[in-house]
């Protein structure tokens, strides 16, 4: 599974969801940090949400003519220990993904 994580530089809360995010070792994703003050549409999106983590959803690989699709995740509080962020993410792992 991808995921993104929307931010930008000097956010505590930004900062501090990536290292509990790399810390995961139980689950199976990549993930891709976007810096909203990069992307004009990303900062008008986000600029109030920030830290914002999104799960890409890859489309039927059968039908090349949609694009992937980005599903916002709920923020975990900033207080969340690692392992809570893990069981929170858990869910939107299909069974045979998680491993």
């Amino acid at each position: 599974m991808r995921l993104i994580l929307y931010g930008k530089p000097d956010c505590h809360l930004c900062e501090g969801l990536q290292e509990k995010l790399e810390q995961i070792r139980d689950l199976n994703f990549e993930l891709e940090v976007r810096d909203i003050t990069t992307e004009a549409d990303w900062f008008a999106a986000y600029q109030y949400e920030i830290p914002v983590l999104c799960r890409v959803i890859d489309p039927d690989p059968a039908d090349s003519e949609i694009p992937p699709t980005e599903e916002p995740l709920p923020r975990p509080s900033p207080r969340a220990s690692v392992q809570q962020v893990q069981q929170m993410l858990q869910q939107y792992f299909p069974k045979n993904d998680s491993q």
